[in-house]
């Protein structure tokens, strides 16, 4: 029988520390991952588990993932980062999943929050991470002014480009950080998240989509790139330290909030 797929079956050690994700060896980062279903002992699964199972199996991935990769309509709220010396990166957003989310980065974008801030960690096949005021990976609040939780769907996957809130381990720690997913797809991966019962469905869409799958059902995606991932990737380049920090600053100018039109 194959595995069964749950919510928590694969979680990274590459957690955040604080607000952000937390430092692990980058050459070894693709095939670290740990199978945690044994929290939740196999010979005691309950009928809402395996119900879950199910919808997880069933699931219309191909359908989300043309939605997720879908240019935004004409006066769709959209955001264009603006990096110092790389470029725009646009981004959409999923408001009906993740409002959140969403409310609480647009109202830091309007507000200037992010404006002179840099991406403090980034590391190549994996992410770039920004939104904090002290530049460490230490810092940031929500608009509320306390942190709040995830808001994951099954709809929304960390595909190549997503943009997510990073947080720690602890509930409700969602503050101003974020990251957008960079990761190319693997087979080395691939074979892993199969190896863990991923859906064959959404197997097909990492093949597609790439990303960082790992993640998926744990950090909330609330956006997601549909211009500029080669300013995203050029980022990701960058010479950075032993703590993922780049050696030269990369810069958010500004992000602007705007209405997409054609």
């Amino acid at each position: 029988m194959k595995k069964v797929f749950s919510i928590v079956i694969i979680m990274l050690l590459i957690l955040v520390s604080l607000t952000g994700c937390e430092k692990k060896n980058q050459d070894n980062k693709q095939n670290e991952v740990k199978n945690t279903s044994n929290t939740n002992s196999a010979t005691n699964k309950t009928s809402n588990q395996t119900s879950q199972s199910e919808s997880l199996e069933s699931f219309d991935y191909k359908s989300s993932a043309e939605k997720q990769f879908k240019l935004p309509e004409v006066g769709e709220q959209i955001a264009i980062m603006h990096v110092k010396d790389y470029g725009d990166i646009y981004m959409k957003f999923f408001p009906e999943v993740a409002p959140k989310a969403v409310e609480n980065f647009v109202t830091h974008a309007k507000n200037g929050y992010y404006n002179g801030l840099t991406f403090h960690r980034v590391i190549d096949e994996f992410m770039i991470q920004g939104g904090d005021p002290k530049g460490d990976g230490t810092g940031g609040e929500s608009i509320w002014g306390e942190g709040f939780g995830t808001e994951l769907d099954l709809s929304l996957v960390p595909y190549r480009g997503s943009l997510c809130m990073a947080m720690s381990s602890m509930p409700n720690s969602i503050g101003s950080q974020f990251f957008i997913t960079q990761a190319n797809y693997s087979d080395t991966m691939n074979e892993t998240l199969k190896q863990y019962g991923y859906p064959d469905s959404l197997l097909e869409q990492y093949k597609i989509h790439g990303g960082y799958l790992s993640l998926f059902m744990q950090y909330t995606v609330f956006g997601q790139v549909y211009q500029g991932m080669d300013i995203v990737d050029e980022i990701a380049k960058v010479e950075t330290d032993a703590n993922d920090k780049p050696t030269t600053d990369v810069i958010i100018e500004s992000v602007e909030i705007t209405d997409y039109s054609e």
